[in-house]
């Protein structure tokens, strides 16, 4: 089938080219869904149609988890400021100090797909002891109706309880270097697994200085996190590919639907994003996404020369294999999840996905190598 992009100079006499009324149709078509009185779990809801769209216009899938992410962040700016206007019209006032609003683990990496939940902290300016429960009972009354907002709307609480909602989630910025001098000192599995969902932070709302702020004081305290660090590298053996020990194609059957149903974000995607995240934060690289990391990693030497854009190659296969899944799963009347049937893949398609996931277990020994 001929790409639509074949299209854009095909009808035009002479060197003055105009995008073609029919060239971005869908695009147009799905936005046009969205109106002023949209509510937040119908902007939510629309994402497939999102999706869809911008597939026909050929997006590889890497980008197109990045556009949804922008437009989840559009969802979590706009919860953010109706539950402020609430909190005003009902007489809180306005926010009391300056705040940061983060979106972290696959929304701070921009590589959410249509089956998010919320992972979210706070980041409020520095304030006088004597003021705590009034600053912050204003911010958790913020959080606790921000994330509300969010969960109706199809982006669902953490199950975890990562949210700026829970007071461990949410402090002023000293207190937040406190904790992190404090957290990386050590070598406790529950502070690690922690850590590795808010080192893949974004800011989404506020002041971006002080997310800033938390990013130097993390990076600030590696050279003194060896403990830390080497309980990082363990915890890589705790998500394990979907292979077996003969690398044949394997989930591990926790919850699966069926036992050819393989979890892609546990099994696949989730055991990169940690090789990589241990490997940049020891080697001092501030990128947070997936491909960012794997390009700088291999600039810097710490890849073999080709690996980071095989890396890219790899996770941007996995992304599309999920995507698939989910799209189909949509279009059935289900809602999107995480889970693979490899029953509905062939033979070549079997053969790369074990290949990609050979490569993400190299990786995972690679990171595993500085322990």
């Amino acid at each position: 089938m001929q790409s639509v992009w074949r299209s854009l100079f095909g009808a035009h006499v002479g060197l003055s080219v105009r995008i073609p009324e029919h060239f971005l149709r869908p695009l147009e078509g799905a936005l046009a869904q969205l109106q002023r009185d949209t509510s937040l779990a119908q902007a939510k809801a629309w994402q497939p149609e999102l999706v869809r769209a911008l597939e026909q216009l050929e997006l590889p899938a890497w980008l197109i988890a990045e556009v949804i992410s922008d437009h989840n962040d559009l969802l979590y700016r706009t919860a953010i400021e109706r539950a402020i206007a609430d909190m005003i019209e009902s007489g809180w006032g306005r926010a009391p100090v300056k705040f940061c609003v983060l979106v972290m683990g696959s929304s701070g990496r921009h590589e959410s797909l249509l089956h998010p939940d919320q992972d979210n902290a706070l980041i409020l300016d520095t304030y006088p002891d004597e003021r705590h429960n009034e600053i912050d009972g204003w911010f958790q009354t913020l959080g606790e109706r921000f994330t509300s907002l969010l969960h109706e709307a199809g982006i669902p609480f953490c199950k975890g309880h990562v949210m700026a909602s829970m007071p461990l989630w949410r402090k002023p910025i000293n207190a937040w270097r406190e904790q992190m001098a404090l957290w990386m000192t050590t070598r406790r599995i529950k502070v690690v697994q922690q850590s590795n969902i808010l080192f893949d932070f974004m800011p989404v709302y506020g002041d971006q200085s002080l997310a800033d702020s938390l990013r130097d004081a993390i990076m600030d305290a590696v050279p003194g996190a060896g403990l830390f660090l080497h309980e990082m590298a363990d915890l890589i053996d705790e998500i394990p590919v979907a292979l077996d020990r003969f690398d044949r194609l394997q989930g591990d059957g926790r919850d699966a639907p069926h036992p050819d149903a393989i979890n892609l974000k546990r099994q696949g995607l989730l055991p990169m994003t940690g090789a990589l995240r241990l490997l940049a934060l020891r080697c001092g690289c501030r990128e947070v996404s997936t491909r960012a990391r794997a390009v700088w990693l291999e600039k810097e030497g710490v890849l073999a020369r080709g690996q980071g854009s095989l890396l890219c190659q790899v996770s941007g296969r996995l992304t599309r294999r999920l995507l698939d899944g989910q799209m189909a799963t949509w279009r059935q009347g289900g809602q999107p999840d995480n889970w693979i049937d490899l029953r509905a893949l062939g033979d070549p398609q079997l053969r790369e996905l074990q290949q990609d996931l050979k490569a993400i277990r190299q990786l995972q020994r690679l990171a595993q190598q500085g322990r």
